[in-house]
C-alpha cells in the first residue's frame, strides 16, 4: 500500500475556525493510505516581490512543507464572496519567485464550510481560478460545499451526522484516487 503525504492549509487564521473543524474530520475520515499534516499560514508577512532575492524564514519554510508533500488539500471559508486574504498571500508566497511555483504538478482538492446555504461556493470557484493559474491539478468531482450547524463536527473531529461523515469519507477516498492518477501521469521529481 502506497502511502501519499498530504499537506493542507486552513484558509481560516481563527482558532475557532469552523474550517479547522473540519481540516480534523477530514484528517478523521481521510483512508489510511493518506497521511494529513497542516500547512500553517498566519505567521507569513504580506508578500512582495521585494523579497523575491531572500525569503524569510517563514516563507521559506511554507516552500518546504509543500515540497515535502504529495498533494495539497485547500480548507476554506469564505469571506466576502471570495478566499481569505491571509489564504491568498499564502498561495503568492508559495508560487514566487517567479519560476519557482511550489504548487505547479501538485494534486489539489478545495473544500470548504460556512453557517450560509451555499456553503463557500464562490470562494471555491475563486480559489479553484488561481490554483488553475498556478497550474495545479485540480480534483473537479466530487464537489464539496458544506453548510455548517452548530454541533455538526466536534472539537476532536468527529462527525456528528451520518450522511455527513459518509460524504466528508467518500470525498478524502475520491481525493486519494485523483492524487495515484495524478501522480501516475506527472510523477513527482526528486
Amino acid at each position: 500500500m502506497s502511502k501519499y503525504k498530504v499537506g493542507y492549509f486552513v484558509g481560516s487564521l481563527s482558532s475557532t475556525s469552523i474550517n479547522r473543524l473540519l481540516a480534523q474530520a477530514l484528517v478523521r475520515l481521510a483512508p489510511p493510505e493518506l497521511e494529513l499534516s497542516e500547512i500553517p499560514i498566519k505567521d507569513l508577512p504580506l508578500y512582495s516581490q521585494d523579497y523575491d532575492a531572500d525569503f524569510p524564514p517563514v516563507a521559506r519554510a511554507l516552500k518546504e512543507s509543500i515540497a515535502g508533500v504529495d498533494a495539497i488539500l485547500f480548507v476554506t471559508p469564505e469571506f466576502n464572496r471570495s478566499i481569505p486574504g491571509g489564504l491568498k498571500n499564502a498561495i503568492d508566497w508559495a508560487s514566487r519567485p517567479w519560476g519557482k511555483n511550489s504548487l505547479a504538478r501538485k494534486p489539489t482538492a478545495v473544500i470548504g464550510a460556512s453557517p450560509g446555504s451555499i456553503g463557500t461556493a464562490l470562494a471555491q470557484q475563486s480559489l479553484r481560478g488561481v490554483l488553475c493559474f498556478c497550474n495545479a491539478p485540480l480534483m473537479n468531482t466530487v464537489e464539496a460545499y458544506i453548510q455548517f450547524k452548530p454541533g455538526l463536527i466536534t472539537e476532536d473531529g468527529q462527525v456528528t451526522d451520518p450522511s455527513t461523515a459518509d460524504f466528508l469519507r467518500n470525498y478524502m477516498t475520491e481525493f486519494h484516487a485523483f492524487i495515484v492518477r495524478v501522480l501516475t501521469v506527472l510523477p513527482r521529481t526528486p
